[in-house]
């Protein structure tokens, strides 16, 4: 009995911080790839990152004109669309949306077309 008890106190012993960084593979398109000089790139990112933390980390590695493409007055521009593992963020929790460890983000621009 008393190495199940042994046993137990074990099993319930946990460590404080078990949470890993994620990483999240970014892929850039028509503008963006030639500003950035690049299709994708993968980011480590702490396990409670968002899409708004990913986005702020993008902006102030790539600089006021990336940032500028994708912000206007604070707020992301109606004209981009950002997809988390293909889904449009607006139908998740927008900016908030939580990352995952693998996940794939894209921001894509406006479709043209005629």
């Amino acid at each position: 009995m008393s190495e199940l008890a042994s046993e137990r106190g074990k099993s319930e012993k946990q460590p404080e911080s078990s949470e890993e960084p994620i990483k999240v593979n970014v892929k850039f398109f028509t503008t963006l790839r030639e500003m950035v000089g690049k299709r994708n790139e993968e980011f480590t990112l702490p396990p409670t990152a968002t899409v708004e933390n990913l986005l702020e980390i993008l902006c102030k590695t790539y600089g006021p004109s990336f940032a500028e493409y994708l912000f206007e007055g604070g707020k992301l521009r109606s004209y981009l669309q950002i997809l988390v593992d293909g889904k449009n963020v607006n139908l998740l929790e927008g900016l908030k949306t939580r990352l995952k460890n693998g996940t794939s983000l894209a921001i894509l621009p406006p479709a043209g077309g005629g």
